[in-house]
């Protein structure tokens, strides 16, 4: 009764705001991690996911910019779906829960077998108690996951996303084959090709360009990332 109680005095903490609210699906997953990764002036927002198992046995790893993509003996992926099955039947288990720890440090983690289920954690997995044991492991394996099977991962596109903004420093030009203001009324598309010479994932890029409409004055300054996509995810 005391682990339930203190599980559910958790859930009721202040809800923390998922790093990938706007993420596309992803098609096939069973286990998505995403970890707002903490760098100056940096957008987490377009971050690749951190962690995302497909049903396949597909595997996809992440960090600040780039993934990394192999795939699981069946046995492996078993595992980890088991282990996920145990985070799912922890008394509480959903929402937001605050791990112990500095509370800037986010994770949302997504079980999509069955009935989904997503929880938002915020803290260190190694201060969590011991209620929330089997989700502090969980979280702290898929958040250091290696395999041998990992390959550097050429995404079939990049979701871009455009906003009025200033970053630090100086700008580019815009460059793209189709104007600012298409870019600005939400996340569109792109090809690797298009993006080539640009940052990705959580680094964004600060771009100079004629106002996006007629009576707006030239140079103004926008924020732009690009967030690769997994195989079938749309913007």
């Amino acid at each position: 009764m005391r682990a339930a109680a203190t599980v559910a005095a958790l859930v009721l903490a202040a809800a923390i705001p998922g790093p990938h609210a706007g993420a596309g699906e992803i098609p096939g997953a069973v286990i998505v991690l995403e970890a707002a990764p903490v760098i100056p002036g940096g957008d987490p927002s377009a971050a690749p996911p951190r962690f995302v198992l497909l049903k396949d046995g597909q595997v996809f790893v992440g960090g600040t910019q780039r993934l990394e993509a192999g795939r699981l003996e069946k046995g492996e992926a078993q595992a980890l779906r088991k282990r996920a099955r145990t985070v799912r039947e922890l008394p509480g288990i959903g929402g937001a829960l605050a791990l112990g720890g500095d509370p800037a440090l986010t994770m949302r983690l997504r079980l999509l077998e069955d009935e989904p289920v997503e929880v938002t954690a915020a803290g260190d997995p190694s201060q969590a108690p011991p209620p929330l044991a089997p989700l502090a492991t969980f979280l702290a394996d898929l958040l250091s996951f290696n395999h041998p099977s990992l390959r550097p991962y050429t995404p079939p596109g990049f979701a871009m996303a455009v906003r009025e903004g200033r970053l630090v420093g100086g700008c580019r030009p815009w460059g793209f084959g189709f104007p600012i203001s298409a870019a600005l009324s939400g996340p569109r598309s792109v090809t690797p090709a298009e993006v080539a010479g640009w940052p990705t994932g959580a680094v964004p890029a600060s771009v100079c360009a004629d106002g996006a409409g007629p009576s707006a004055s030239a140079s103004k300054r926008y924020v732009v990332t690009l967030r690769p996509l997994l195989p079938g995810e749309q913007p």
